[in-house]
């Protein structure tokens, strides 16, 4: 590889460090590798994301603070942060990076590093985006947990009209600064036959601003983008959903046990366990090259059922059937 094609700083990794943070690489323990983990949100919504992740590495024999140390770094929301944050992980240095919370993380860790290895975890399609050259065949220093996000879309409307039949507009919550979805929900509600209204909140205000408008504009329903800002607003987005008679559906599981109506989509604490497999095959010697990027295939409906009774809906008993888990 050319000296050329280096970035400095990835250069005196390469070298192990001493010259970048002296002090810290003389505190790590000999033999002991560093794993970087750049959040997108907010470290207590992602708990238990980040537990599915240390399971993982638990699996391929990785230990956290026994074999291997953790860098933690959250945006909390704040992506511009994210350039700054991948740097320092690099400068760390780090032996691999866990990118969370979707496409922002993932671009902010290529650009800060083209030789340390970065798993990610996706909502979308990673070939599509850019991040890998093809699911199989990744290439280059980059592979990671693909979520099925349209596969996943189409479902969250059919379980929106099944609790509102009569639905024909239904409204979707995005964060415009990490908008994935909007393509998938496009496309959904085509083939379901509802009108689409696509609403962006980026800041607590926003999110107030949104619910103050249904008063004028109310959908029948509303779909939450499971994105790392909207995931630590649940327990307000819940209970202004509530407030304003709306049902809801989101991706994560964490909506529903916040007090949203419904949630269905990949279960995320599996995807970060599968994501810390990952990690740790990269730390024994295997190639981000050479993994393919996993499907996650654990899916789960989560019902809150004392949401429903506060928004007078009777939900079908084949519903509820449906379930994986009805919260009481």
């Amino acid at each position: 590889m050319q000296f050329d094609r280096l970035k400095r700083r990835e250069f005196i990794t390469l070298l192990g460090g001493a010259a970048v943070s002296p002090l810290v690489a003389h505190a790590q323990q000999p033999g002991m590798p560093v794993v970087g983990f750049l959040g997108g949100g907010s470290p207590h919504p992602f708990a238990p994301a980040v537990a599915g992740f240390r399971r993982g590495l638990n699996e391929i024999g990785i230990v956290e603070g026994k074999t291997a140390a953790i860098e933690y770094r959250w945006a909390e929301g704040r992506y511009d942060r994210l350039p700054t944050l991948a740097d320092e992980l690099v400068r760390r240095p780090v032996a691999a990076i866990l990118a969370s919370g979707g496409e922002l993380p993932t671009r902010a860790a290529m650009a800060a590093t083209s030789i340390i290895p970065i798993v990610f975890t996706y909502v979308g399609d990673p070939v599509a985006a850019g991040l890998v050259a093809s699911l199989n065949r990744p290439g280059g220093n980059v592979t990671g947990v693909n979520f099925f996000a349209a596969e996943a879309v189409t479902k969250q409307l059919g379980l929106l009209r099944e609790v509102v039949p009569a639905a024909s507009i239904i409204a979707v919550l995005v964060n415009p600064a990490s908008d994935v979805i909007s393509k998938d929900l496009q496309v959904g509600t085509r083939s379901v036959g509802i009108q689409l209204r696509v609403l962006g909140a980026a800041t607590e205000y926003e999110v107030e601003e949104t619910f103050a408008s249904f008063a004028q504009h109310r959908p029948d329903a509303l779909l939450i983008q499971a994105e790392p800002f909207l995931v630590g607003r649940y327990s307000q987005i819940a209970s202004l959903a509530t407030q304003h008679m709306i049902p809801t559906i989101c991706a994560s599981r964490a909506f529903a046990t916040a007090g949203g109506l419904m949630s269905y989509g990949a279960s995320a604490p599996d995807a970060y366990r599968q994501a810390g497999i990952y990690v740790g095959r990269i730390l024994k010697g295997e190639k981000p090259a050479d993994l393919p990027v996993a499907q996650s295939t654990r899916f789960e409906l989560v019902i809150n059922l004392k949401t429903a009774k506060a928004l007078s809906i009777a939900l079908p008993t084949t519903l509820l059937a449906l379930a994986d888990e009805v919260i009481e």
